[in-house]
């Protein structure tokens, strides 16, 4: 592999537990000649800890036009980190329009892989993974979350997204009341000392989360299952109405509801309804 000495390097660093950072991630840092970091205060603590001393240049949403134009004459000439404050940069972070000035301008760009709290959270779950849907920040207004949740409620994907201390409990709430019966995992504070994971059902989470107010401290990465309704939606009851009436003569009613929604995937309670009315027939 060619070496190149210039150009962005966009490196991952540790989500908390500061020994997740890889030889090549410190090298990078290391080789380059400033780095660009959202808070140039909790990177100084990083760089601190590593033993490097950088010159910082702060980047977030609202100046990321200006610092393209700060740096864009050294980006054909020098090596430039781009770090976030925790994981990797631009998953919910700035940073995504100094990749695309680079891409427009032919300048190269490279990514030094490493941590991240999504990835973890997924396998820490307990909820199937093979298929997820990242969703970003869990909003703020009442219809930004109306539209949220209802992408997580329609998609068959497991949905995973960050939420902050000020709004889990909201969050769960909404979770509990808007959403059909599903796994939920919440994790918090990912790699720190004080790591939790809560697994259940959006009807439980809530209370067993709220038993003690301390876990509403942190950052939280939530896990919801994905709608496995959607998959089975289209599925015509109809069809099974012989083998229904075969089996409302060995199993009670309960039972049967039981093993069409289990076959079917469709919702106990539009099962019942519909093997009640075949068995008054």
């Amino acid at each position: 592999m060619k070496k190149v000495d210039t150009g962005l390097f966009i490196v991952a660093t540790p989500i908390g537990n500061l020994k997740d950072i890889s030889e090549r991630a410190i090298e990078t840092i290391r080789d380059s000649d400033f780095v660009v970091c959202e808070n140039p205060k909790h990177s100084l603590k990083l760089l601190n800890n590593l033993g490097i001393k950088k010159k910082l240049i702060s980047l977030h949403d609202y100046n990321e036009n200006k610092v393209i134009e700060r740096i864009s004459k050294d980006l054909d000439t020098k090596k430039i980190a781009l770090i976030s404050d925790a994981g990797s940069p631009l998953i919910s972070d700035p940073g995504f329009k100094i990749v695309q000035y680079c891409i427009k301008n032919d300048v190269n760009i490279t990514s030094i892989p490493g941590p991240n709290s999504i990835i973890p959270a997924l396998q820490l779950s307990g909820i199937p993974i093979n298929n997820f849907y990242f969703a970003g920040f869990f909003p703020k207004t009442k219809n930004s979350i109306n539209e949220f949740l209802l992408d997580i409620s329609n998609t068959d994907k497991t949905s995973v997204f960050f939420v902050s201390s000020h709004k889990i409990r909201k969050c769960l709430e909404y979770l509990e009341n808007e959403l059909q019966n599903r796994s939920i995992s919440i994790c918090k504070e990912l790699t720190k000392l004080n790591e939790k994971i809560f697994r259940s059902s959006n009807y439980k989470i809530k209370d067993d989360f709220l038993k003690d107010e301390k876990n509403l401290r942190g950052e939280f990465v939530v896990v919801v299952e994905g709608n496995s309704e959607k998959k089975t939606k289209s599925i015509n009851l109809e069809g099974y109405r012989k083998e229904i009436d075969k089996l409302l003569l060995k199993f009670s009613l309960t039972d049967v509801v039981e093993i069409v929604h289990k076959l079917t995937g469709i919702k106990k309670n539009k099962v019942y309804k519909w093997v009640l009315d075949i068995k008054k027939s």
